[in-house]
C-alpha cells in the first residue's frame, strides 16, 4: 500500500506540472502587462496583475514570443566565463528578461560574451571589469553571479545592498560563517535569492523524494551520497607566469590571499585551491548532499568525520583530495559522503547518486533517474523470496532542469512561486559540505551544536575567511 501511495504521489506530481504548465500557457495570453519601472517598484503589491510566464521549449531558439522592452526584466551577469554564462543563456530563453550587463575580471571573456549576446538576438550589453558598477546600474533588476565561490559572498551582500535579486551560483559560499552572513543579508533586505542548485527544480528528483517520504523503504538507516568524476584528470603543474593581457589579476583574487599568477588558479581549475573553493565536496556535493538532507527532512548533522587524500594523483598541482569519504551522523541514519577523480564506477554503477537505503529496499536516484531495488524475504507458504516493496517503473528524467530552475526563479521575481533552492536550501547544504570539509583538514571527528563545533578551536578558526586588504568580510 506504501509503495502504491508512492508511486501515485508521482504521478499526481506529473499531472500538477502539466496542468500548470497548460494554464500557464493560456493565462499569458491575455494577462495583464507592466512596465519594467513599475515591476522595480511594486514587485510584492502588483503580483496579481503580473503576466504568468508562457510555457516555451527548453531549447533553441531562445525567443518564441516578442516582449516589449518596457515588459522585460533586465539583469547583469557578474563572472561570466562558465556557469555565469549558461545560466544567463537559460535565463534569456524566458522572453520577459533580457542582459544588459556583462562583468569579468577577464576583458577578453567579457568581450566575448558580449558578442555571443548579440549572436542570440539580444542588445549589446554594458561591459564592466568591476563588479561595483554593474551593482550602481539603476536598469537592472537583478544579478546573476558566477564568480569563483570565494566572491559569492561579498558581492552577494553588496547586490541585496544595491536593491538587486540574486542568482547565485553554488556552493552559495566558500566558509561556513560566509554562508551565515548570506542568510541573514537576504532576511534582512527581503530579495530573492536562487542558489544555482538547479536539482531542485527537477520533477524526477522531487518524484523520488515523494517515494523516499511515503514510508515505503521502511525504516532507512543509511543515505550514500556521491561523486565520481572519470573526466577529471591530473592538473599539471605549471609555473608561475607574467598576469596575461586584459586580466585584472587583483580584483580577481579579491579577498583570497595574494599570490603569483598561476593558470592552474584561473577560470574552471580554480575548483581545487582552498583559497577559492571547496574542491568536489562544494562542486558536486551541494548537489548531491541537498537531495539526502532534503528526502531525509534533516537538520545539521551531530558531528562529522572524514579521510581521504590525494591519492589518485599525488604528485598533481591541485591541494583538495581527489579521494574522500565523510561520515554524518544524524538522529536515526547516517549519511556518508565519497567522492573520486579519474574514475566513474561508483555504487550501484552509477558516476554519482544518493541512495536512500530502508529495510525494504533502496531507492537510488541520479540526475538520469530513479529506480527502487527491493529487499527479499523467504514466504515459507509460497516456497520463494518476495519483494517487501513494490517496484515502480524506472524514472528517466525529462526536460532541462536548469531551464526549470531560471523559469522558478523569474516567478519568483514576480512573487508567483517561491524559488525552489532559496537562500536557506543553499545555506544548509553549503554549511554541511563545508563542515565535511574541515573533518578532513583537523583529520579527527568534530562535533557540531548548532552554531559551532563543541570544544574545537581549530575546527571553529576554519569556519571563517580571512580577507585581505582592502576587502572585509561583510558584517550581519
Amino acid at each position: 500500500m506504501l509503495a502504491l501511495t508512492a508511486v501515485l504521489s508521482y504521478n499526481i506530481l506529473e499531472m500538477k506540472r502539466r496542468v500548470h504548465f497548460a494554464s500557464t500557457h493560456l493565462e499569458s495570453r491575455n494577462a495583464m502587462r507592466q512596465t519594467r519601472r513599475h515591476f522595480v517598484k511594486n514587485v510584492a503589491t502588483a503580483a496579481s496583475a503580473m503576466a504568468v510566464l508562457p510555457v516555451f521549449p527548453f531549447d533553441f531558439p531562445l525567443r518564441t514570443t516578442s516582449v516589449s522592452p518596457n515588459d522585460k526584466i533586465s539583469f547583469g551577469v557578474i563572472g561570466c566565463n562558465g556557469m555565469g554564462f549558461s545560466n544567463t543563456r537559460s535565463l534569456l530563453k524566458i522572453p520577459e528578461t533580457r542582459c544588459l550587463a556583462v562583468c569579468d575580471v577577464d576583458a577578453g571573456v567579457s568581450e566575448r560574451r558580449a558578442n555571443d549576446l548579440v549572436k542570440l538576438g539580444g542588445p549589446r550589453p554594458k561591459i564592466y571589469g568591476d563588479y561595483r558598477r554593474v551593482l550602481d546600474d539603476p536598469d537592472l533588476d537583478f544579478v546573476v553571479i558566477g564568480t569563483p565561490d570565494h566572491w559569492h559572498c561579498l558581492i552577494t551582500v553588496e547586490a541585496l545592498e544595491a536593491g538587486k535579486h540574486v542568482y547565485v551560483e553554488k556552493p552559495m559560499a566558500n566558509s561556513i560563517r560566509e554562508c551565515d552572513i548570506m542568510l541573514r543579508a537576504a532576511r534582512r533586505h527581503d530579495k530573492v535569492v536562487q542558489v544555482g542548485q538547479w536539482q531542485r527544480s527537477g520533477p524526477h528528483w522531487e518524484a523520488a523524494v515523494a517515494f523516499v517520504k511515503s514510508g515505503a523503504l521502511g525504516n532507512i538507516r543509511t543515505v550514500k551520497t556521491w561523486a565520481y568524476q572519470g573526466w577529471m584528470k591530473p592538473v599539471p603543474v605549471l609555473p608561475d607566469t607574467e598576469t596575461p593581457p586584459g586580466v585584472d589579476y587583483d580584483m580577481w583574487l579579491g579577498p583570497a590571499r595574494k599570490r603569483p599568477f598561476n593558470r592552474n588558479r584561473f577560470h574552471f581549475s580554480f575548483r581545487w585551491f582552498w583559497d577559492y573553493a571547496g574542491g568536489l565536496m562544494t562542486d558536486w556535493g551541494v548537489h548531491i548532499i541537498d537531495f539526502a538532507l532534503y528526502g531525509m527532512d534533516a537538520p545539521f548533522p551531530k558531528s562529522v568525520m572524514a579521510s581521504g587524500g590525494k591519492f589518485a594523483y599525488p604528485d598533481d598541482a591541485s591541494e583538495t583530495p581527489d579521494t574522500l569519504q565523510a561520515i554524518y551522523e544524524f538522529d536515526g541514519f547516517t549519511m556518508l559522503w565519497e567522492h573520486a577523480t579519474g574514475i566513474d564506477l561508483g555504487p550501484y554503477g552509477r558516476s554519482h547518486g544518493v541512495a536512500f537505503i530502508g529495510n525494504n529496499g533502496t531507492l537510488v536516484v541520479d540526475r538520469g533517474g530513479w529506480e527502487v531495488i527491493a529487499e527479499k524475504e523467504n514466504d515459507p507458504e509460497f516456497r520463494a523470496s518476495v519483494p517487501l516493496v513494490k517496484v515502480p517503473e524506472p524514472r528517466p528524467r525529462t526536460g532541462n532542469d536548469l531551464d526549470r530552475h531560471t523559469v522558478n526563479f523569474v516567478r519568483s521575481l514576480k512573487r508567483e512561486e517561491t524559488p525552489n533552492a532559496g537562500v536557506e536550501v543553499g545555506h544548509k547544504t553549503a554549511v554541511v559540505a563545508h563542515m565535511g570539509n574541515i573533518a578532513f583538514k583537523t583529520g579527527r571527528k568534530i562535533y557540531w551544536d548548532g552554531d559551532h563545533f563543541a570544544g574545537d578551536d581549530e575546527a571553529n578558526r576554519l569556519m571563517t575567511p580571512t580577507y585581505r586588504s582592502p576587502w572585509r568580510l561583510p558584517e550581519y
